[in-house]
């Protein structure tokens, strides 16, 4: 399916409201003025989970899991407003709340 990029300042939560955001941004593709992001390693990071210890939390890192299939950058896969990620160590996804709106890719 067709969906927006994502780009360094799409905001991005783990289940329990913690804030995600790429490691290693591609630095040479923007939109709206900020980078693109990547499938490829290094993971999202995660700050701010409130799921407790005692609960197998919190939430750390993101790892996508679906990216775009025709649309890379740097020759890695873009990702999208319909990309789906797991949150390491809880395996819980993460929510894209808000992205660009100029640019879509599939």
């Amino acid at each position: 399916m067709p969906g927006f990029l994502l780009h360094q300042g799409a905001k991005v939560q783990c289940a329990h409201a913690g804030d995600a955001q790429p490691s290693a941004p591609d630095l040479r593709v923007k939109v709206d003025g900020q980078s693109v992001t990547t499938q490829s390693p290094p993971p999202y990071q995660v700050a701010g989970c409130s799921l407790p210890p005692n609960a197998g939390g919190p939430c750390v890192t993101a790892e996508w899991t679906v990216a775009a299939l025709r649309v890379k950058a740097g020759g890695k896969a873009v990702l999208l407003a319909d990309s789906q990620a797991s949150c390491l160590p809880t395996g819980t996804p993460v929510t894209i709340l808000q992205t660009q709106t100029r640019v879509k890719g599939t």
